[in-house]
């Protein structure tokens, strides 16, 4: 079979300008970047009073064998199309990291990919290399203000701003520096994250405007003084020299499907360590532009689609109008303990086993008052037993399931669901609410969400991490919703643990304030801000061919 860029090669790509036309977007608000992807300048489209109906594509827990949630929003967005919907796409950018180590490339796959799949996966229009820019010149400016007689009276040991680069490095967790002498400022402990972890990837996906994008960056707590009160990003003068670096990438990003069909690809944060949706901006901008916009959240649906709920919604304002949950016959297998080798042969027995995975999310997602439609993403091994086994369980579960081949026929194989869901979308979702409310205790939200959705029996929050939540609510922050860094193998912070364990503890290892993005970052288990490269990275794949085009991208 071919490969995605085999696929995507053979594509025959529009122009962005008449892509762009057919969403409506005026000559005047295009800013074209080579001849298939552009930047849209929301100034300059026309008012609209209208607003479309969001839908959200989740998934459950992600496993190796892969469940394609961004394959099943491109396929079904181009379904929306083809039974007369007019639709917009929001999907997040891939970060450099995944596409070299273990993940590979973040645009969909078969027939259902947005295009240009190899500059998209790759430096596309320069949105992380601005914010990776952005983060490190304020890194810069504390250490200089720190340098030059510290007037702040900043404490080093208290810096809680780290740098940041687009790729992973586990080398860079944990340095020393500045080192070298009097010349180069005072040594201290410090690290990287990868960019898509940044508090500015965050400020930049939930910021409405470039006036709200400043205000949060200037609000970002850089570190403490000495008598332990807080210092600002505003306090060493970075904010609006970080605003100047990010004003093009606040922009959204307009693609193409390979039907042709519009799609907005902006922003991208893990949803294993940051809240994983894509920009605000992207999405409120889609919402006045077309009838439906389907958008998608990070990993499984106790990472990404908690999140889209109870942070990126909450912030924004924003409610869903259908959700989408993607399941694979192989992903499910997996679930129910059959090893990736062994996933060619059919196991019914597994299959049924493993959709305890499905059920957990169900009962999830029905918390927030969402009945959500299956989305079976078929794989041409599976089989009918396989496919019969998810139908019976999601009848069992009282929730519609409906095979998708959009992977081999694009949009086409989409339509049933589209007709699905655009109905259930019509109908609303009236009894939508976040899972916790903003005036408890941010220890008590950790807790809610670790007990009611990863179903913990012991949340494990230490004493030091305590009165820092405690802290951070006296300086006026306990309405902030809390955004959880686990694994995103499993309910539990055990990444071994497949299928739906309970009774088991999360701990929370640690604690980090976003004060410009709005949110508590809550750190359980093992899970690292900078990931590691595998044994054998995606990157060993990657080549030019003779002819200087890209393989391996997947």
């Amino acid at each position: 079979m071919p490969t995605d860029i085999e696929i995507a090669r053979q594509a025959t790509l529009k122009p962005i300008a008449e892509v762009a036309a057919k969403a409506g977007v005026p000559d005047e608000a295009l800013i074209p970047y080579g001849k298939y992807k552009a930047k849209i300048d929301r100034n300059a489209l026309p008012a609209s009073s209208s607003q479309g109906k969001l839908i959200l594509v989740t998934a459950i827990n992600p496993t190796p064998a892969g469940e394609g949630k961004t394959t099943t929003s491109v396929g079904l967005s181009d379904a929306l199309h083809r039974i007369g919907k007019k639709t917009m796409l929001c999907l997040r950018e891939p970060s450099l990291g995944p596409c070299f180590g273990m993940k590979g490339g973040g645009a969909g796959g078969g027939k259902s990919q947005v295009m240009p799949m190899d500059e998209i996966n790759l430096h596309f229009t320069g949105d992380f290399h601005a914010i990776t820019s952005a983060h490190n010149l304020l890194a810069a400016m504390i250490d200089n203000s720190i340098y030059w007689s510290n007037p702040l009276d900043i404490d080093v040991r208290r810096i809680v701003w780290k740098r940041v680069l687009d790729m992973n490095d586990r080398a860079l967790r944990q340095i020393a520096g500045p080192l070298g002498g009097v010349a180069n400022g005072f040594p201290r402990e410090s690290g990287f994250d990868i960019t898509v972890a940044s508090e500015i990837m965050a400020i930049l996906c939930l910021a409405s405007d470039i006036e709200d994008l400043q205000e949060r960056l200037g609000n970002i707590v850089i570190g403490y003084k000495r008598d332990r009160t807080p210092v600002f990003c505003r306090d060493v003068k970075a904010d609006r020299a970080m605003t100047v670096l990010l004003k093009d990438a606040i922009q959204p990003n307009m693609v193409q499907t390979l039907e042709n069909n519009p799609a907005f690809l902006h922003g991208g944060p893990f949803a294993n360590i940051a809240h994983g949706c894509n920009s605000v901006i992207a999405t409120t901008t889609a919402l006045k532009m077309a009838d439906y916009v389907v958008t998608e959240a990070g990993f499984g649906a106790d990472l990404g689609a908690e999140k889209f709920l109870d942070v990126k919604c909450r912030i924004a304002g924003l409610k869903p109008d259908a959700v989408v949950l993607v399941a694979t016959v192989r992903a499910l297998k997996m679930n129910g303990g059959v090893a990736k080798a062994d996933l060619t042969e059919e196991n019914v027995g597994a299959v049924r086993a493993g959709a305890v995975n499905l059920k957990r999310h169900i009962e999830n997602l029905r918390k927030f008052g969402i009945q959500p439609t299956v989305a079976i993403n078929h794989f041409y091994l599976d089989t009918d037993a396989e496919i019969a086994v998810i139908r019976e369980m999601a009848a069992e579960f009282d929730t519609d399931a409906v095979v998708c081949k959009h992977w081999a026929d694009g949009g086409a194989g989409a339509e049933e669901l589209a007709r699905i869901v655009a109905d259930k979308a019509d109908a609303g979702a009236p009894d939508f609410t976040p899972l916790y409310p903003d005036d408890i205790p941010l220890a008590d939200k950790i807790e809610t969400v670790a007990r009611e959705i990863y179903r913990a029996a012991e949340v494990n929050i230490p004493p030091a991490v305590r009165k820092q939540l405690q802290q951070w609510e006296e300086m006026g922050h306990g309405h902030f919703p809390v955004c959880m860094a686990k694994t995103q193998y499993s309910f539990s912070t055990d990444p071994t643990k497949l299928g739906a364990p309970e009774g088991h503890e999360v701990t929370v290892r640690e604690v980090r304030l976003s004060a410009g993005a709005g949110f508590v970052v809550a750190i359980c288990g093992d899970i690292m801000t900078m990931p590691g490269l595998p044994k054998v990275p995606s990157a060993e794949a990657i080549y030019l061919d003779e002819n200087g085009q890209i393989e391996g991208l997947f």
